[in-house]
Order: structure tokens, then C-alpha cells, then sequence
């Protein structure tokens, strides 16, 4: 295919096919770079085009992107036919099938050995057609002389399951290349508990920006009412809850990030980058910054806040509530995943729908209180120290995409019950003071004793939760680091359940899960 045949098809071409320009060398060995960061062991690239299209040049710079070394020496494997390279998470197969006659040539090479699990770099695939998996990404280098020698055209087309990850590499280039970024460095971040992933962009001139990849989530079978667990427990599909409670805050005189730009088909939103800094210190709270986030807690809790919210492509977002369908599923995570990784013995008939049926009643009382946004996740690893700004700003949030309307303690229990960091008694106790404290200053009528027993019950609710959560993270995702912080969830959950409020459940909990706390702080 020529450049002029390849800017045709580009009007044609669907979401699996995507045209690149390259005038230069550096220009190849970026779109490599981008390549490489779509790939994991045991993906196939084939690469096409006719002699002197610069195919050769194109795997030079994949493999050493792949490798991480910008000086790796990367023959050409045109006379040993394959060449293998060692990189951090695999090896790497390069392969030029130009001599090749026919597809069984290859069985005498130990082809299907050397590329079992490994990167795989295809020059002249269509001489070993019949052995291309239907998984697979081509890159299709054209020249155009007209444009000079240096100038090629890269014709990207996903196969198979490669087809969503071009078209997601495609909207991000979109998206930066709109909004100015698209020559920033890129480097990967981890990622929290979601399927969400984050990417810190560093541009020439020092600035710097968060992209954040959301795409929409895939609805989950069904389990009650026809509808998926995200539906029942209110959880964000897509990135437009994002953008609306973003805007939403930053209104209203909080340190969320400013977004930049947005793709909210695709689920990419460019964002601020507020920095790094926890508002923990060395894995222990520092309780001046916990203070200031009780106070913008204070704060919100105290406006009169919207249940719609305007976005950007003209279709408002309604904040869905916290309402005790999405409570009680939240807390069967316990039975379904905690109990048959923890606990020897199997529950008894009936179980299970008495310890539904208790937590059904026991929220109803916090579900007659007054509503307000519930970020949901307001804790350690969300929050930013923002020492530079002043009042309540210094709280820079970064995770609320799942607000729903709620009560106002479930955010203050998720920040003073720090599932990944201990917060002392005391320190909680001065810190909900606080909180309680400003509340009342703003209004007089504050039911503290209602305060207090919601207080209790969201965090015997949230700790619940985050057990089946954390088991779940770690038996079905393979992040078995997570069961590091069960101690501690196990023992704010006994904590609470010591109220008067919850005195059925502790039973409960004391019947079925009676290994469960430890002596300090059973119920």
C-alpha cells in the first residue's frame, strides 16, 4: 500500500484501523513506544510492506522499547532468520520470514517453541499465513516519495481482541493530540483497587497532567432484579459521574482536579495533576491534615447540594441514591467471599438470609436522615496534601466518580476508619469531635445522637464491605496484598457492632464468624 492509497482508507477505516504519519526516524520510534505500551507476553505483530519500507526500522525501535535500552544492537534477522531478546517481562521474537517458502519452514527453526508466550515481531507474515493467530496487531508501512525519504505511513489494524486495545490507544492520541499533549512522556502509575488506570504525563517544559483511563464497564450477570451488582450498588459505569461531581466540587471551592480535556465515549479524562503528597506520613496519620479534610467534610455536609448536575455533552447526571438495596448487596461481599476464604466452618441454613435481613433493618434508620453527597471514597489513599493553597482547599480530592446521596457519616467513617492505615482511638475520637463540633457551630438543630448511632452503624456497614472487598481483590484479581489490612478492618467492624444499635448483629457476627475479632474488640 502507497501513502496516497493509505490516506484513503483512512476515511473508511473503522475503530481497529488507525493511520500514522511518519516524517522521521524519531517519529517511528514514537509510534513504537506506543506500540510496545499495548503489548504483553505472547502478543503477535506482524509487520508489512513492501522492500525498503522501513519494517526493519519499526522492530528496531519496538524491541528496544520493549527492552527499555534506546542503544540495544538489533540486527536485522534477515540471513539467521530469528532473533531473541530478553526483556523485564518476557522474550522478545523477531522473525523475518522473507526466505521463508512455505508455513512448515518454520518448524525447523523451533519456531513454535521460541515463540510460545513471547512478544512475537513478524516481518513478511504473509509468507506463514496459515500461523498468524486471529489475535494480532499489523502495522503496514508504506512509502511516499513525493514526502521525501524519510517519510512513511503506518496502517495500524487490530485482529481479533487487539482491535478494543488499538482503539483505545487511538482515543488517547486523539485526545492528548487535541489538548496539546500529545509529545508529553508517559510514564504508568499504579493503579487503586478499580479497573481504572492512570498515566502521569511530563511535558518538554515541565508541566505536568493525569490521564486517567476509565473505559465503560462491562455489565456483570445478573443478580437481582435483572440487574448487574454495579447497578444494584450504585457504582459509576462510566466516566461521565466522574466529570459531573468533578465540576461539581470544584464549584463549590474544592481541590479537585481541573480537567483539562475529556473523551467521555471513550473513558479517558485529562486531569490536573495535584502532586503526590498523602496526608498520611510514614504509614501513620498526621492528624493536622486529617483535621482539615474533617473540616471540608464539615463543610459539604453542611450546603444545600444539588441531586443533578450539568455535563459537558448536554445530559445532566442525576446522583443516584444510597439506598438500602445498594447497603445490603454491598454487605453480602462478606458470605460471598470473605466467609469461604476465612472461615472453616460453612454457614448454617438460613444464615444468610437473617444476616440480609438484619442489615435491611438496621440501616433504615440512616436512610431517613438527611441526604447529602456521599463521595464514598474519601480516605488516606485518595487524598492530597495541597500545603500551597489555604482552608479547606489544602485537601485535594482525588476519587468520586461512585458518589451517591447518603448520610454524612459514611464519608467521615471511611476517613477515621482508614481500612489501609491505623488511626489510634484517640486521634479518632479528637477528629470526630472536631468534625461534630464545626457542624453544630453551622447549625444549631445538629442531632448528635443521631450523628453518632449512623456513625456506627455505616461503619460496621463499611468495614463489612471491605472484608468481602479485600477478598475479593485478592482471590478473583490476584492482589493478595490486600489481606495484609484484614486485621485492622476486622477490628473497626467489632468496634462498631459494640453499639446498642447494632446488638443483633454482633450476635450475629458472634455466631456465625466467631473467630472473626480479636478478644480486644469483639462486639
Amino acid at each position: 500500500m502507497n501513502a496516497t492509497e493509505a490516506e484513503a482508507d483512512e476515511d473508511q477505516a473503522s475503530d481497529t484501523a488507525w493511520v500514522r504519519d511518519l516524517d522521521d526516524e524519531a517519529a517511528t520510534a514514537r509510534l513504537a513506544a506506543e506500540v510496545a505500551s499495548l503489548l504483553a507476553p505472547g502478543d503477535f505483530v506482524t509487520l508489512t510492506g513492501g522492500l525498503g519500507s522501513g519494517k526493519t526500522t519499526f522492530a528496531r525501535a519496538l524491541v528496544r522499547a520493549l527492552v527499555g535500552d534506546p542503544e540495544l544492537e538489533v540486527p536485522s534477522p534477515s540471513f539467521s532468520l530469528m532473533q531473541i531478546y530478553e526483556a523485564d517481562e518476557g522474550r522478545i521474537l523477531h522473525a523475518d520470514l522473507y526466505r521463508i517458502e512455505r508455513a512448515s519452514d518454520l518448524a525447523e527453526l523451533g519456531f513454535e517453541e521460541a515463540s510460545d508466550g513471547a512478544y512475537v515481531l513478524l516481518e513478511w507474515p504473509e509468507r506463514a499465513a496459515s500461523l498468524l493467530p486471529e489475535d494480532r496487531l499489523d502495522v503496514c508501512l508504506a512509502l511516499d516519495a513525493s514526502r521525501g525519504d524519510s517519510y512513511r505511513s503506518a496502517l495500524l489494524t487490530g485482529f481479533g481482541s487487539f482491535a478494543e486495545k488499538l482503539a483505545k490507544a487511538k482515543a488517547i492520541a486523539e485526545l492528548l493530540a487535541a489538548s496539546g499533549w500529545d509529545h508529553a512522556e508517559r510514564r504508568h502509575l499504579q493503579g487503586d483497587a478499580s479497573t481504572r488506570s492512570y498515566e502521569r504525563l511530563l511535558a518538554e517544559d515541565g508541566r505536568t497532567a493525569i490521564l486517567m483511563i476509565a473505559p465503560r464497564r462491562p455489565d456483570g450477570s445478573p443478580l437481582r432484579y435483572g440487574k448487574p451488582y454495579s447497578a444494584i450498588a450504585r457504582l459509576a459505569e462510566d466516566v461521565k459521574p466522574f466529570v459531573a461531581i468533578d465540576k461539581g466540587l470544584r464549584r463549590l471551592g474544592f481541590s479537585a482536579p481541573d480537567i483539562y480535556a475529556a473523551d467521555l465515549a471513550a473513558g479517558l479524562v485529562l486531569l490536573e495533576d495535584l502532586g503526590s503528597t498523602p496526608i498520611v506520613g510514614n504509614g501513620t496519620i498526621i492528624e493536622e491534615r486529617y483535621a482539615c479534610a474533617a473540616e471540608a467534610l464539615a463543610h459539604l455536609h453542611g450546603l444545600a447540594l444539588p441531586d443533578t448536575l450539568p455535563v459537558d455533552d448536554g445530559d445532566p447526571y442525576r446522583i443516584p441514591p444510597y439506598d438500602v438495596d445498594a447497603l445490603s448487596i454491598e454487605v453480602e461481599l462478606l458470605l460471598d467471599w470473605f466467609v469461604p476464604l476465612h472461615s472453616e466452618a460453612r454457614l448454617a441454613a438460613g444464615a444468610r438470609s437473617s444476616f440480609v435481613g438484619l442489615w435491611r433493618k438496621t440501616v433504615q434508620e440512616v436512610l431517613a436522615q438527611r441526604h447529602t453527597w456521599t463521595l464514598r471514597d474519601y480516605h488516606s489513599p485518595n487524598l492530597i496534601w495541597l500545603p500551597e493553597r489555604s482552608g479547606l482547599a489544602r485537601v485535594g480530592i482525588l476519587d468520586f466518580q461512585d458518589c451517591v446521596l447518603g448520610a454524612p457519616a459514611y464519608d467521615v467513617v471511611s476517613l477515621l476508619q482508614d481500612a489501609r492505615v491505623d488511626v489510634p482511638d484517640e486521634a479518632e475520637l479528637r477528629l470526630l469531635t472536631h468534625y461534630v463540633r464545626l457542624r453544630r457551630e453551622a447549625e444549631p438543630t445538629f442531632d448528635v445522637g443521631a450523628f453518632t448511632r449512623a456513625y456506627a452503624i455505616l461503619g460496621a456497614q463499611r468495614a463489612t464491605k471491605v472484608l468481602g472487598i479485600f477478598a475479593r481483590l485478592s482471590e478473583r484479581d490476584g492482589k493478595p496484598s490486600y489481606l495484609a489490612h484484614i486485621p485492622r478492618v476486622a477490628r473497626t467492624l467489632g468496634k462498631n457492632l459494640a453499639h446498642p444499635a447494632l446488638a443483633e448483629l454482633a450476635a450475629w457476627y458472634e455466631t456465625h464468624l466467631p473467630g472473626l475479632f480479636p478478644a480486644s474488640h469483639r462486639p
